[in-house]
């Protein structure tokens, strides 16, 4: 029997199986309905930045809502998240369509109703994102990512040139109403799919500490922080062909609405063509060459589109940046996600997101008012100069290697049984962590604690610092604060087997009798004694 490709591996997951089938539909729809915002847009609008805003306001709102989305994501049931957001999405498409019939749709107007359809995105991205986990094993987690990107490229080949067509057969009204109607198989895939949120023994987290938690964790992991950055940097030069398509098609070669969706459509054949590689480039070669592939090939294309005149060859030079957009785009995301422990892989994706598109966003703006001020063909030619730019700066910050973390919690903490008769949101709390270290072995301990620093600042821990007792210099004392009895435990449940490591290279280098000794405190300062609590009794006197 045939070994089945590995890119194909997620659909033997039945419910992987039925929600990419019910995206692809709901991609054509978002495709068509783009074809038909933007082509409107380019007919009502009197100049041209206003049709390059149709692509900032269906990415802004991804930037603004994507980490609030993400953290309730991680928080909440994600099925239902994705069910108001797809709600919220139909409803906007439905009025859009109501409104373009009644032919009372002005520029502002249509700007409005697509932001809002971003900002439905916006909720949905990152608890989709994050599900590709609860739907694939984590080794299939690449393949799931690809097949998402390609179903949208896939649609992206067909759904520009029906929209292009449907457009110039019945207007923009239609378009809206077809993506409109798109919702209906997404919805009735999430309502079937039996997902249910795993049950937590601590209490959910609340919002703002949700928020800063997934702040607070991307900003300690310097691989995540590299992924993102060179993620804004690609969105914002990449986007310059999205965003200025129309005016291409309209001005560079003189075409109506059906060219700019078989332009459209050029971009997604190339697009399918980077996921069907993506698998054997990962293999053959290092995730930052992959990067700068996906760099330099779109700025080439971007120059190529500048300076071309003719439809035919504008579609050949859009083929390899939908390849580029698939191939970096899909890399971002996946190594984010392999880089990322479960209770916080959607804010990790929702801020990879807010930088993409807010990148794409400010990207879209800038190169509208470069092609007011001048033309596309320099817009596209200075989003080129910047993409090369792009792949220069990875001589410095390189895309870390796609390394199969063990990210599962490391399950070796036991929440100690406490003589103060404490409530979970009791505290602050402040921990100290003694060490005894020989003189010899101080700069390796230092090295160790520095890594030690960052994974308590990752997983929640605040003031932390390193204290060494000036009368005996071998004794060291790691401290930290947590704000609430609940937040200590919640922190020492974050912990993965890939921290393991840290720890227990600590435990080598301490001298003392036995484990370093912890001492949990809370702290006060003036309490009158009835405030204070209750002491319980001993467990060993009767």
């Amino acid at each position: 029997m045939p070994q089945q490709s590995p890119l194909l591996r997620p659909f033997r997951s039945a419910d992987f199986r039925l929600l990419w089938s019910a995206v692809l539909v709901s991609n054509l729809g978002g495709l068509i309905q783009a074809v038909g915002a933007g082509w409107m847009m380019a007919s009502i609008a009197t100049s041209d930045d206003m049709v390059a805003l149709v692509q900032t306001a269906t990415t802004l709102p991804i930037m603004i809502f994507s980490l609030a989305a993400g953290a309730l994501a991680d928080s909440f049931d994600r099925r239902r998240v994705m069910l108001v957001a797809q709600g919220l999405m139909m409803v906007a498409s439905v009025a859009l369509a109501v409104l373009a019939i009644q032919g009372w749709i002005t520029p502002w107007l249509l700007l409005f109703f697509t932001f809002l359809i971003g900002c439905g995105t916006a909720l949905h991205n990152p608890s989709w994102q994050a599900s590709i986990g609860d739907l694939v094993s984590r080794s299939d987690i690449p393949s799931a990512v690809t097949l998402n990107s390609m179903a949208f490229n896939l649609m992206r080949s067909i759904g520009p040139a029906i929209g292009g067509l449907l457009v110039a057969a019945v207007g923009a009204a239609g378009a809206f109403a077809l993506n409109a109607v798109s919702y209906v198989p997404l919805i009735a895939a999430l309502v079937r799919w039996g997902y249910r949120r795993q049950p937590s023994a601590l209490p959910r987290e609340a919002f703002p500490h949700a928020v800063s938690s997934g702040l607070r964790f991307v900003a300690m992991s310097p691989n995540l922080l590299t992924v993102i950055g060179r993620a804004f940097l690609f969105g914002v030069g990449a986007v310059s062909i999205l965003a200025l398509l129309p005016l291409v098609a309209r001005d560079l070669v003189a075409g109506n609405a059906a060219t700019f969706g078989l332009l459209l459509g050029s971009f997604g054949v190339g697009a399918i063509g980077g996921a069907l590689l993506s698998t054997r480039l990962r293999n053959a070669c290092t995730s930052e060459t992959i990067a700068r592939i996906g760099f330099l090939t779109f700025g080439i294309s971007a120059a190529l589109v500048a300076g071309s005149r003719q439809t035919w060859l504008t579609a050949l030079a859009l083929m390899p940046a939908g390849a580029a957009w698939v191939l970096a785009l899909s890399l971002f995301n996946v190594t984010v996600q392999l880089s990322t422990p479960r209770w916080v892989v959607g804010r990790a994706l929702s801020i990879y997101q807010t930088a993409t598109f807010g990148g794409m966003a400010l990207g879209s703006w800038i190169w509208g008012l470069v092609a007011a001020a001048r033309d596309p063909s320099t817009a596209l030619l200075y989003a080129g100069a910047l993409l090369a730019v792009g792949a220069a700066i990875g001589l410095r910050y390189a895309i870390p290697a796609l390394v199969a973390l063990d990210l599962d919690p490391l399950d070796r903490f036991k929440e100690p049984e406490l003589r103060l008769d404490l409530a979970s949101r009791s505290g602050p709390i402040m921990v100290l962590v003694d060490y005894e270290i020989a003189i010899e072995d101080v700069p390796a301990f230092l090295a160790v604690m520095a890594e030690r620093r960052r994974v308590r600042i990752r997983d929640g821990a605040r003031q932390w610092s390193l204290l060494r007792d000036l009368e005996n210099p071998e004794v060291w004392t790691e401290t930290y604060h947590v704000p609430t009895w609940v937040e200590y435990v919640r922190h020492n449940t974050r912990r993965t087997k890939a921290d393991a490591d840290v720890y227990d290279r600590l435990l080598a280098l301490h001298r003392g009798v036995g484990r370093p000794r912890v001492h949990r405190m809370i702290e006060r300062q003036t309490v009158p004694v009835a405030d204070d609590m209750p002491i319980k009794p001993h467990p060993e006197i009767p």
